[in-house]
């Protein structure tokens, strides 16, 4: 009996212990930090101050130590930094602002400064006298998107320095208040001048247009807007790289939510921009533009040699054709999961149609040395097995075969001869020839490129595919 009554004593002593625990657990876990207050208007003054190599180049001192400290110059330029620098090669007043991003928030303070002379030596580089004819050219230069090159409007990853994902094709955009912008760069000896005419509207991008009145939905928009008239321009050199800052929340004609552009590429009389998307953080968007009134001069292409096609690829080797996957997965040479009596072939080739929307407009294709003569040679036959396995709700039972023209580049489909067969119900699960006849184009002498896709395009869903016994001969 004693030893039991011991037991229930360590057991009472235990639980105690536990519930103990479990309180002061509970106290540390519902412990929460409380939110700082942020600063206010009087403590986020700054010191700017002209620097002693020269007056024109400000230094700027932000007071107030917070999480972040970003600055607009009022000179088109930004930065980031307790401690920063900015460029006024022109005389006049500048208005600049601070945003200081502390722990209770953020609060945001102005200052003018007075540029009391104009330094021309800082406006040496010749950008400024491309972008805008030189202070002998008082009136500026006039620029206007280059509507009828591929690409004049375009966008691709962050990560990339090209338009990967889409090139507007030549006046792709007609009618959406796009094509009748000017720009106009004037370099004056007091000012540098930018004026926006866009003849009552403005081309926007879906997800910034809100930005400048427009509404919100999946498509790019023609929005009225009355651009403002005291907007200024410079440049600025970023480890070498050149960027145009406009004032003002002003932008380049389609209307993105952002006021820097990176320079590609500047002649005298073309220009091609570079610059990020306010909304959609992984999107850089690209803009060709001309000197308004410049003709382009007309070089003809040089054509490849026409001849007959004699190509064949039975995907039993590792070394066929030279296909090109394009955001797709493909094994050119994979072990024929399926070898029904319509083809018993040992290797096959293995298509995989991504997920999401890098793998849209997914195919194979080639381009070859020479255009193809389809007045002697114009059927491509192809072996194709459709698994009864994919959902067809969502990913299409088909195959297309395009013949296209390879010196258009990104628009190459703007002039493609496109054939698409769909695969019954009934044809799923087993091997089917088909023959693609491109008889209704054998007029046709510009084709050199063959596009091969299946599931269908303009969708991100996935689906699996087999191909063989490629012949076009």
């Amino acid at each position: 009996m004693k030893l039991f009554k011991n037991k229930i004593k360590v057991s009472i002593f235990l639980g105690l212990g536990l519930i103990f625990s479990l309180i002061v657990s509970c106290k540390k876990s519902e412990t929460t930090k409380d939110i700082g207050i942020p600063p206010t208007e009087a403590q986020i003054q700054f010191n700017a101050t002209p620097t002693t190599a020269n007056p024109n180049i400000i230094a700027f001192k932000s007071i107030y130590n917070g999480i972040n400290a970003h600055w607009d110059f009022g000179n088109g330029a930004s930065a980031d930094g307790n401690d920063v620098q900015s460029s006024y090669p022109i005389a006049g007043t500048y208005t600049v602002k601070l945003t200081v991003l502390a722990d209770g928030g953020s609060v945001s303070t102005t200052k003018t400064i007075t540029i009391a002379s104009t330094n021309t030596s800082m406006l040496s580089d010749p950008a400024y006298t491309l972008l805008s004819g030189g202070v002998a050219n008082a009136a500026g230069k006039v620029w206007v998107i280059d509507q009828t090159q591929p690409g004049h409007l375009g966008v691709g990853p962050i990560t990339s320095q090209a338009p990967d994902w889409y090139q507007a094709g030549p006046n792709e955009k007609a009618g959406q208040g796009f094509y009748d912008d000017e720009m106009t760069f004037a370099m004056g000896s007091t000012s540098l001048k930018y004026t926006y005419a866009n003849n009552g509207t403005t081309f926007a991008n879906a997800s910034n247009a809100p930005g400048i009145g427009g509404p919100v939905g999946s498509d790019d928009p023609t929005v009225n807007y009355t651009p403002p008239t005291n907007l200024t321009w410079i440049l600025n050199d970023v480890a070498g790289v050149k960027y145009i800052n406009i004032s003002n929340n002003g932008f380049i004609s389609y209307y993105l939510g952002v006021s820097s552009y990176q320079i590609l590429s500047l002649t005298e009389d073309e220009m091609w921009l570079r610059c990020l998307d306010k909304s959609n953080a992984g999107n850089a968007w690209y803009l060709k533009l001309i000197r308004k009134g410049y003709v382009r001069p007309v070089v003809p292409p040089v054509l490849k040699p026409i001849q007959v096609a004699n190509l064949s690829d039975d995907f039993q080797a590792a070394t066929g054709m030279a296909w090109l996957a394009e955001n797709l997965d493909y094994n050119h040479s994979y072990d024929n999961p399926f070898k029904f009596p319509a083809n018993t072939s040992t290797k096959v080739a293995y298509y995989e149609k991504r997920a999401g929307n890098d793998g849209q407009y997914g195919n194979l294709n080639i381009t070859l040395p020479y255009r193809f003569d389809l007045s002697t040679k114009n059927k491509i036959r192809l072996k194709v097995f459709i698994p009864g396995g994919n959902d067809f709700t969502k990913v299409a039972p088909t195959v297309s075969v395009k013949l296209q023209n390879s010196l258009l580049g990104g628009n190459a489909w703007q002039t493609q001869t496109e054939i698409v067969k769909t695969i019954t119900a009934a044809q799923y699960n087993t091997w089917i020839q088909l023959e693609f006849d491109y008889s209704g184009a054998s007029a046709q002498t510009l084709y050199d490129k063959i596009v091969v896709q299946l599931g269908g395009e303009g969708h991100p869903n996935p689906g699996i595919f087999y191909i063989d016994d490629f012949e076009f001969k």
